[in-house]
């Protein structure tokens, strides 16, 4: 499953979660919900809780996977540069063994056809 499409229904899932979890607490426990003066309906306030839940769960995602991109981008940049420093130590050898690699390998010549 593509990393887009799991976060998708995770959100979704959460999303879902919050709401049929929220609503069901805010009835049993008779909750009213006010901003300012206003009462605030109780799929409006498990909504707006439910997106800032899935925001900051997207925020997090974001940094920790900055964070892991981050530490693997300098584990490549210093695997990169321990293949470049022993390519530029060992450039003789190589060319020698490339060199004696062409002379020695088999060359028989191809079959010529005659019409």
């Amino acid at each position: 499953m593509s990393f887009i499409k799991s976060l998708t229904l995770a959100i979704i899932a959460t999303a879902f979660l919050t709401y049929v979890l929220g609503t069901s607490l805010i009835e049993l426990l008779d909750i009213d919900v006010y901003m300012g003066e206003e009462l605030i309906e109780p799929l409006k306030a498990i909504s707006i809780s439910a997106l800032v839940v899935c925001l900051l769960v997207v925020a997090g995602l974001a940094i920790v996977l900055s964070v892991f991109g981050s530490i693997i981008f300098v584990g490549l940049l210093g695997v990169g540069a321990a293949i470049m420093l022993m390519v530029g130590v060992f450039w003789p050898i190589l060319l020698i063994a490339f060199v004696v690699w062409l002379m020695v390998r088999d060359s028989s010549p191809k079959e010529v056809v005659y019409r």
